[in-house]
């Protein structure tokens, strides 16, 4: 195309928008980011977006909507849930590394080659296609740093994000002195070191970062507020449901209704 056909347009699903190539500038909420060939960009549900063309521009665009978020499940981590919970910090591309923007290109052109070819298996081809590089657009921002990071921050303060997103399902491995014996610092130190690095405290951090996690569990998962409970290591559901009001002022029960009565509203 050579022309954005829809501007500032609202929609309630997601959108990973790779460019094959050309360039020009996108705009997203307001916020303007250049665009060169091999970028690829994330659209939460209720983004504004619209693209400035520089020149001729061809794009792939991969949408997904929160029924496809259900029925993404993997043993190891929640790749998707890392994408969910940092789209509302991504202004820019979300390949960083070199080596991924080459091995997404490749996949968009067997995504390009499976959908112009049909086959037998197809569907699941493309599926398999889409979630490899959903996978690969996952490990990419989980390695950006946050808004809070401080631009002067050193490597270890991403080691210690890193270190409590993967555990944040076991308390016992976040209490500040797990955390502090695990990186040779003290346990009295590490607050005033986080908050130097990150302008929040580490409590902080981890509480917010659980619960975006349950919210999303809430938001697209049919578990139970005790199977909750177990997952995120509380003692039971009066526990995690005080925890939760405290920082939403809901119920988990509460929220799941007020969501899902949304969603109605929305479709």
């Amino acid at each position: 195309m050579d022309h954005c056909p829809l501007r500032d347009r609202e929609f309630n699903f997601f959108e990973l928008i790779y460019v094959i190539s050309g360039c020009g500038v996108h705009v997203v909420n307001g916020n303007k980011v250049a665009y060169h060939t091999g970028d690829m960009f994330l659209l939460a549900p209720h983004d504004r977006h619209e693209f400035d063309l520089e020149s001729v521009c061809e794009f792939m665009v991969v949408r997904f909507g929160e029924s496809y978020i259900k029925e993404y499940q993997w043993k190891s981590i929640d790749h998707l849930e890392c994408i969910l919970y940092y789209a509302s910090h991504i202004a820019g591309s979300v390949l960083v590394n070199r080596e991924d923007q080459q091995m997404v290109s490749l996949l968009m052109q067997n995504l390009r080659q499976a959908i112009a070819h049909q086959s037998m298996y197809n569907e699941d081809l493309i599926r398999h296609l889409v979630n490899a590089v959903i996978v690969i657009a996952g490990r990419n921002i989980a390695v950006m740093k946050p808004n809070g990071i401080s631009s002067k921050s050193d490597g270890r303060i991403l080691q210690i994000l890193d270190y409590i997103q993967e555990n944040i399902r076991e308390p016992e491995l976040l209490k500040i002195s797990a955390i502090a014996n695990q990186f040779g610092i003290s346990p009295t130190y590490l607050g005033t070191y986080f908050r130097r690095q990150c302008n929040e405290t580490i409590q902080s951090y981890i509480s917010s970062y659980r619960i975006r996690l349950i919210e999303h569990r809430l938001r697209f998962s049919d578990k139970r507020v005790h199977e909750l409970a177990d997952e995120f290591g509380f003692a039971d559901e009066s526990h995690i449901n005080k925890f939760f009001k405290r920082h939403k002022g809901l119920s988990l029960k509460g929220y799941r209704n007020t969501v899902h009565l949304n969603m109605g509203e929305d479709s």
